[in-house]
């Protein structure tokens, strides 16, 4: 992978929850894997009243209690050693610190901000950016936080107030799905392989679901959660991104605007939400943890039919369903195809249900598993359910980076592919909006359950393809 540039970043909230559990583990594990800047510096920006010392503090808990290698005393020297922090209240504070950050690199080195902050203060921090001296075209990006808004209008109300300052070839909004190592054997199994694309289509496709269910409740995440639900938190983020890549058109190359490009085609050929196609879903217990209101009508489950109005497409119903407090934890598109106009074959006693189906794992280690009808072993042509399973190899595991240093290295040598652009954003929100005016009520569901049984009856007959089989 290519080694970035000499570049000062600067972590603003960086005593945050999200720096502490993610970007600064992340950023120590690209510098142990020889992927950060050989000359760097990481720039500390709160309203904390800490010093260098202070901050360094804060960046060894987050190690010891965050990070998923482990800390030798060695490396911990090293990462100190880039390491500053500023109680930045004003532009003048960011400007002070990035001047000493770059006295010390020497030359004019880049700048990457990371803002790990609300999305109602994005663009103001971009403002204080730009107010210190700091937002030149030519050397500074940064990355931002999802949620990208909450609905169309302040999506475009903050695309707007971020191009006032910066070009869309400097903004870096992160979803960290799309550096998910399986997402990318998406593209590979389909542009790669001359046997798969010809059936990607309406005309051999039955249906394609995307499945994130998750064990966890909200555990004390009550404040984000109250505000923004199950809906914004995952299916116009994650959800939606993912059905980029699974139904894109070929691009011209893997660069990222023709990539970027055909994810965007297909957000454009994405129908309105309608709301009679959405099932919510609250868990048992979910008014009753701390911060939640007595009366909270949020969702903490959401499954949906969605259609793309394409060629390719047209016709396939697409089913998505994510959720708290559900029976497992798994992250898993599932590719469904046609049966075969004649069955000739007897099937096995214990066959029920059979169908050809493509399934992507997308947590890590990733895997690929291919769903078919083979020959049972006897005298007698009689089919059973077959799988071939195509994992990582455990002597390449390591090699894998986490989805968010995978990014975040992405953003420091300037590729955008597995970034979401602004117009994309806003179309996921506008295909949003009628679910956003009319949410449906929330159902209740068990804690360990598949969800409410609304939901299982949304995708009909065919039942959802990740139940107790695949658990």
């Amino acid at each position: 992978m290519q080694t970035p540039e000499a570049t000062v970043i600067g972590l603003v909230g960086g005593t945050g929850d999200l720096a502490r559990r993610m970007v600064i583990p992340g950023c120590f594990h690209l510098m142990v894997a020889g992927l950060l800047p050989e000359q760097c510096r990481i720039v500390g920006l709160a309203l904390d009243d800490l010093d260098d010392d202070g901050f360094k503090e804060v960046v060894r808990h987050s190690l010891d209690e965050h990070a998923r290698i482990a800390v030798e005393d060695e490396a911990w020297e090293r990462f100190a050693a880039i390491i500053s922090f500023a109680r930045a209240q004003d532009a003048s504070d960011y400007k002070t610190a990035f001047e000493q950050a770059e006295h010390a690199l020497g030359g004019a080195p880049r700048r990457l901000f990371h803002l790990a902050v609300p999305p109602s203060a994005a663009a103001s921090v971009v403002r204080t950016i730009q107010d210190a001296g700091l937002a030149d075209k030519d050397r500074t990006r940064v990355i931002l936080e999802k949620p990208f808004g909450t609905d169309l209008e302040s999506a475009r109300a903050l695309n707007a107030g971020l191009h006032e300052v910066l070009d869309e070839g400097q903004i870096f909004r992160i979803d960290h799905f799309l550096g998910k190592e399986g997402l990318q054997n998406i593209l590979a199994l389909r542009f790669a392989n001359a046997f798969i694309e010809p059936v990607f289509n309406r005309d051999h496709v039955d249906s394609i679901q995307i499945d994130v269910p998750e064990q966890l409740t909200i555990v004390g995440r009550a404040g984000f959660y109250e505000q923004t639900g199950c809906l914004k938190d995952m299916v116009t983020t994650h959800l939606l991104q993912v059905l980029g890549f699974v139904a894109m058109e070929p691009p011209v190359s893997l660069a990222p605007e023709p990539l970027r490009d055909r994810t965007g085609d297909v957000f454009a050929s994405l129908q309105p939400i309608d709301p009679a196609d959405v099932v919510y879903g609250q868990y048992d217990g979910y008014r009753d943890e701390p911060g939640v209101a007595p009366d909270s009508s949020v969702e903490t489950f959401v499954a949906a039919r969605v259609e793309i109005d394409s060629w390719r497409w047209a016709g396939v119903p697409i089913f998505l369903r994510t959720g708290k407090g559900m029976a497992v934890s798994r992250e898993t598109v599932t590719v469904v195809f046609k049966e075969p106009p004649m069955q000739l074959f007897e099937h096995a006693p214990e066959v029920h249900d059979a169908r050809n189906a493509l399934r992507f794992e997308l947590h890590d280690p990733p895997g690929i598993a291919l769903e078919f009808l083979g020959k049972q072993p006897g005298p007698h042509l009689t089919v059973e359910e077959s799988e071939l399973d195509f994992g990582v190899r455990a002597a390449d595991r390591d090699k894998l980076l986490a989805p968010y240093e995978r990014l975040f290295h992405d953003a420091l040598v300037g590729d955008q592919t597995l970034f979401t652009r602004a117009d994309g954003v806003e179309r996921v929100w506008e295909v949003a909006a009628p679910l956003l005016a009319h949410p449906p009520a929330p159902k209740p569901y068990a804690q360990g359950s598949w969800g409410p049984d609304e939901a299982q009856q949304l995708t009909g007959p065919r039942g959802w393809e990740l139940s107790a089989r695949h658990a």
